[in-house]
Order: C-alpha cells, then sequence, then structure tokens
C-alpha cells in the first residue's frame, strides 16, 4: 500500500486553538502517536501509562492521553500516545472515530462504506 501523509489539527480535549501537523496514515498502529513535547506544549497530560509492542519487537511503556483531533470538517476527542520526537502516526481508533477507511490505490483517506446485511 505505501505510506502517505495527512494534515491533522491537535489541540487540548476541552478546547481551544488547533495545531496543525502532518501526520503518517498508519493502519496497524492502534493508537495515534504524537511527540510527548508537542503534547505538553498543548497541556494535555497522560492519563495511564502503558506497554506497545513496536515494530523492532520490542515493548515501550508510553503514556496515554486524550487529545481533540481535527479532519477536515470534523473533530473528535482521541486516544493520544506521548510518542518520540519526531514520530506523527495518525492510528487505527481515530480512523475509526472519523468513520475513514484508507483508500490504497490513490493513497488517500475516504469515507467509509456501511453495506446492510442480513444476518
Amino acid at each position: 500500500m505505501g505510506t502517505f501523509y495527512v494534515t491533522i489539527g491537535v489541540g487540548h480535549p476541552e478546547g481551544g486553538d488547533l495545531t496543525e501537523v502532518s501526520a503518517m496514515v498508519d493502519t496497524g498502529a492502534t493508537h495515534t502517536m504524537l511527540p510527548e513535547s508537542l503534547l505538553e506544549q498543548l497541556h494535555i497530560q497522560p492519563l495511564v501509562q502503558r506497554r506497545f509492542g513496536i515494530a523492532d519487537s520490542n515493548e515501550r511503556l508510553w503514556g496515554v492521553g486524550q487529545a481533540r483531533i481535527a479532519y477536515q470538517d470534523e473533530e473528535w476527542t482521541c486516544p493520544i500516545i506521548f510518542g518520540p520526537e519526531g514520530l506523527y502516526l495518525l492510528g487505527a481508533t481515530t480512523l475509526e472515530a472519523f468513520d475513514l477507511v484508507v483508500d490504497p490505490s490513490d493513497k488517500e483517506l475516504v469515507p467509509a462504506e456501511h453495506v446492510a446485511r442480513p444476518f
């Protein structure tokens, strides 16, 4: 599929200004991850510490909190991981909150299609 980036806004869950960032769409990541320093600048605090498996088969302990994420004309409060510098990942739970899926041909996010299925 390849990788691609989208511009999102990030802000404190209780309101205020949004900061625009470019994030890599990563459907293999459960949650969105942004640099801890950015989240601290936005006065977002981790609520818990959790262990996460990473691509090199190791585990890391990172803070997890909530941030307001904006994409196009919508905003949702989503789980966010306090990650290392330079890592901007848009994960699956955020995509689900926005009801978006990846179009691998055009490398873009598109609205999910919901088809009624009989039982």
